[in-house]
């Protein structure tokens, strides 16, 4: 958590004026009734006992301007987004991993070591890259190749926004083609066909989870040559309406949950992102 940041965040200042003042308005009727009617009541209250009104009302806009935890429910339909800083792999539910179209595992020279699907290799599988790719084409053998890549690595070209699920010690594991390598195993992406992958990611999250809970990292980062185009706090912003969208259509999940990576989460103004959640809310 970065609070000393937090504290500093004009949102946060903003928010607890709004819910202090809102709160000491609130507690002020209340307390003018009950002069009205006993009006023995607050006799020989003094200084000391006033300030408890304001303390009160002090409490309550603390609590509610805290920028954590950072989540919303929906009720519809019923499902929850929370956002967490955290390590992906250690979380209890289904996990997305970003591929390219081509589904390259081989690190260190076509896959970052440190990349989601770098950790995938190494945390799932233990690095055992034939498991790994023997449960990959079992899950891409009902899906049409596209075209081929001359290049370094896999040639096959699926259509950018295959989903391959892989069910592995109780877990789903969806990767999903989000990125183009060319020639040299350079990942290229668009917003469009970010969008599009997205949609058909929780497609496959919303046949195959059985409802469960998915954790989810920052989409567009990294390999993907997304950064300059989305920056981190947009990229969150542009997977949260993703899964909104689409659960608006029909439920997904129970949750969705975003993991920043520790070294990632000072670049992540956490009051905004719960302020867009809510947001959500009322116009759903």
């Amino acid at each position: 958590m970065n609070i000393a940041r937090d504290l500093c965040n004009k949102r946060f200042w903003r928010g607890l004026a709004i819910h202090a003042l809102a709160a000491l308005g609130a507690l002020s009727a209340v307390l003018c009734l009950f002069a009205l009617f006993w009006p023995d009541m607050f006799a020989g209250k003094g200084f000391p006992e006033v300030l408890v009104i304001p303390a009160v009302a002090l409490l309550y806009a603390g609590c509610r301007s805290w920028p954590y935890p950072v989540a919303q429910h929906y009720t519809t339909p019923d499902t929850k987004i929370r956002l967490i800083t955290g390590d992906l792999f250690e979380q209890d539910t289904n996990l997305v991993v970003g591929m390219a179209d081509t589904f390259d595992i081989e690190p260190p020279d076509i896959i970052a070591i440190n990349s989601v699907q770098g950790q995938f290799l190494d945390r799932v599988y233990r690095h055992d890259l034939s498991n790994l790719r023997q449960d990959l084409q079992v899950a891409l053998a009902t899906k049409q190749v596209v075209g081929t890549v001359n290049k370094e690595g896999n040639n096959d070209r699926y259509p950018l926004g295959t989903v391959a699920t892989i069910k592995h010690q109780r877990k789903h594991y969806f990767c999903v083609a989000y990125t183009s390598f060319d020639e040299h195993n350079n990942a290229s992406s668009t917003m469009g066909v970010l969008w599009e992958s997205m949609d058909k990611l929780w497609d496959e999250v919303r046949s195959r989870s059985n409802g469960e809970a998915v954790s989810a990292p920052v989409i567009g980062l990294g390999q993907s040559g997304m950064s300059t185009v989305l920056p981190i706090q947009d990229a969150i912003r542009f997977l949260i309406l993703s899964f909104v969208f689409a659960s608006r259509q029909q439920r997904v999940c129970e949750e969705l949950r975003i993991v920043i990576r520790p070294q990632d989460e000072k670049r992540v103004d956490m009051l905004e992102i719960r302020d867009f959640l809510a947001s959500l809310k009322k116009s759903s």
